[in-house]
Parts: C-alpha cells; structure tokens; sequence
C-alpha cells in the first residue's frame, strides 16, 4: 500500500490508471483474505443487493481478461437482495465466471441474469458461450479434484458448492450445457 502512494505520486504514472488497478488489487488481497479466514467458521448472512455484488465483480474482471470476452448482466430489478456473506458469495461468481473465460478461451459472451423467484428466492443464471461440459461429465464437475483444466487443483467449483448450499442454504447446479455452444451454471439463493 506504502507502495501504491508512491506511485500515486509519479507524474509520469500517475494518469494511466495503474494505481487505479493496484487500488483494485489489494482490495482484492484483503477480500481473498476475509474469504480465507470465512471458510471454516459459520459466515453472517445479511440482506444485499445481489446486482450489486455481481457488477463488483464484473467490474473487477473486465480489466483482467481478454478485451474480446463481454459481459452482460440483465435483470428486471436492480434491487433485487438476498441472504448472503458477500465476500465469499462474490468469489463464487468470481469462480463461475473464470470457469467461463477459461472454457470461452480468448473471445466469447457471459451473461448473468439475475431473476426474482417465487418462495422467497433468488435465481442467478451465468452462462458462457464456451465449449460446453460433456454430458458424461456433468455429474462430477463439483466433485473436489475433478477438472478438464490442464492446471488447476478442481477444487472451484467443490468449494462453490460448500458455500451457496452449506453456508447459505441454497443451490448450484449446472442448469444447462451443449458442446461447442457453452453452459449456464444456476444458483438458487433465499431472497431477502
């Protein structure tokens, strides 16, 4: 952070907007680290506006992926809330959507929509228009270890699941999938 003030300081760095991204990224060390320490104990729920978190973190992601991959966040309300702990719920957006650049590659479309539910609940649908999940395959994706990555641990999406359905109560599952047309991952949470 000391860092980041010298920076800021730096005529000759000081419009191009990396402290901007170096603000953004140590705001993001910190979150990781209230992510980290959540897991275990019980997190607080509270009611947040669930738009909101998504655009946190598609605000986050734009800059750090391909200037080819879009997003697009649709929603008839803007202040639609629901039960959650934000930092990890944001992170399993986050994940969901890393899952999709990863699957898309260097260029495609992710689109979150973001639906108010009968029964007091909250639908976020993301989907890629990546190279889909084969049908064999569905039933282990949130299985700990699985992955189609040639890097990565397949812990993601294990951990996705822990969160929405262990810490609050809700659902994940992937709603829909078509090689070579990309896939839509569903989660259900309780509206505020």
């Amino acid at each position: 952070m000391a860092w980041v003030e010298v920076l800021r300081d730096d005529p000759d760095i000081k419009n191009k907007g990396i402290v901007d991204e170096l603000d953004k990224d140590i705001k993001k060390l910190t979150v990781v680290t209230e992510r980290f320490s959540s897991i275990g104990s019980t997190p607080v729920l509270k009611d947040e506006n669930v738009y909101q978190l998504i655009n946190n973190v598609v605000g986050y992601l734009l800059p750090r992926v391909s200037s080819k991959i879009n997003f697009e966040v649709y929603t008839l309300s803007e202040t639609i809330q629901a039960r959650v702990h934000a930092p990890l719920f944001e992170w399993v957006i986050e994940n969901l959507c890393k899952n999709a650049v990863d699957a898309m590659g260097s260029s495609g479309t992710i689109a979150i929509k973001i639906l108010r539910g009968s029964d007091h609940k909250v639908f976020i649908d993301i989907s890629d228009t990546g190279k889909g999940i084969p049908k064999a395959l569905i039933a282990n994706v949130f299985r700990p270890g699985f992955t189609t990555k040639k890097r990565g641990w397949g812990l993601g999406l294990a951990l996705a699941k822990r969160i929405i359905e262990m810490y609050h109560e809700g659902k994940i599952f992937v709603k829909s999938s078509e090689e070579n047309q990309g896939t839509t991952f569903r989660v259900e949470l309780k509206s505020a």
